[in-house]
């Protein structure tokens, strides 16, 4: 019996849960938690979530998506602080070039998975 622990999706629901957290404390009950805009605090909480799924892509051996994971945590970071345009942009293009590669590794390594099982 295989018995496989799948990280990854741990780590983005931890992630996710303390996300919605301060969204919620942002929402519900103040928009600052110790002098820092919750809503900043959620998608720091995102971009904490990309970097720590790289640093565990890195640690079994996947530096491809230890790469597209940081690179997508820093254009959130980016665009989470941006001040200007410019970073904002910056940030959002990081994202985007970061996600992609995600998006289209995980489908090839599905699209292999089904190959073999079948």
């Amino acid at each position: 019996m295989d018995d496989t622990v799948d990280v990854q999706g741990t780590a983005i629901g931890i992630g996710t849960v303390v996300a919605l957290v301060f969204f919620a404390y942002n929402r519900y009950i103040n928009e600052t938690l110790l002098g820092i805009d919750a809503a900043t605090l959620a998608t720091g909480a995102f971009a904490a979530t990309f970097a720590a799924v790289a640093l565990l892509h890195g640690g079994y051996g996947r530096q491809d998506l230890a790469v597209a994971n940081a690179i997508a945590a820093a254009g959130l970071l980016f665009v989470t602080l941006a001040a200007t345009g410019p970073q904002m942009l910056g940030g959002l293009a990081l994202l985007v070039v970061g996600g992609s590669y995600v998006t289209l590794a995980t489908v090839r390594a599905r699209g292999e998975q089904r190959e073999v099982a079948g």
